[in-house]
């Protein structure tokens, strides 16, 4: 995963700035039918844990959406968020194959497939 612009632009102005930032104590896992389109329809952001090691964090529990109720569209991306709608995104990245969520289906990220490293 990427970070956002504005996620950079936080982390600098903190660390050489001196500016406060203070990270948000939940955060909300996104999914996109294309990076510049979008939220995809017909769900709600879940929450997502990570767990740091080194220079990579990573979702530490399964995050599992509940049974689509109506079609999301084809899922390419997924994004964190720092709050449950609206908000500012942090981090995104495209999925390793898309996903097509139609009625009755279940988006699931499996823990540890959510990679954040820094270089």
């Amino acid at each position: 995963m990427s970070f956002s612009n504005f996620l950079e632009t936080e982390i600098l102005d903190h660390v050489f700035a001196g500016a406060a930032y203070s990270a948000p104590s939940t955060k909300y896992l996104a999914l996109f039918t294309a990076v510049a389109d979008g939220e995809a329809g017909g769900y709600a952001r879940q929450t997502v844990a990570f767990t740091t090691s080194g220079n990579t964090t990573s979702n530490n529990a399964a995050v599992e959406y509940p049974t689509a109720t109506a079609n999301y569209g084809t899922v390419t991306h997924v994004g964190v968020y720092d709050a449950s709608s609206s908000g500012n995104l942090m981090a995104y990245a495209a999925l390793s194959s898309n996903k097509t969520i139609e009625t009755g289906d279940v988006f699931r990220v499996p823990s540890g497939d959510l990679d954040i490293t820094l270089n």
